[in-house]
């Protein structure tokens, strides 16, 4: 079983930024593919960006030009730095985790961007 623990997230007001870091019980190097969710309120979650083995990255085309997803595998840890961040950014953020069939998901951080 794989622990995946998410920290970071806060209130933040409009047009500014945020770095959420998502701590795994092994190395990252050996997760093939890690990814950012999020939930709104009354919404589905909804992916946000992939890192996969190669640091090969995909974004939602709302985080495009705004989030960027990294991992330092020395650490163990999963990145999302998020800019400009508006109120439909307001959610929990959830770290996942895939190796083969196996999947694993953080507890969640909540996100909530408000003046």
């Amino acid at each position: 079983q794989v622990q995946l623990v998410e920290s970071g997230g806060g209130l933040v007001q409009p047009g500014g930024s945020l770095r959420l870091s998502c701590t795994a019980s092994i190395s990252t190097f050996l997760i093939q593919t890690m990814a950012w969710y999020r939930q709104a309120p009354g919404k589905e979650r909804e992916l946000v960006a992939t890192i996969k083995t190669g640091h090969i990255t995909n974004y939602a085309d709302s985080a495009k030009g705004r989030f960027t997803i990294s991992k330092d595998n020395a650490k163990k840890t999963m990145f999302l730095q998020m800019d400009s961040l508006n109120a439909e950014d307001t959610a929990v953020y959830y770290c996942y985790g895939r190796i083969g069939a196996d999947e694993w998901w953080g507890q969640g951080t909540q996100v909530t961007v408000s003046s």
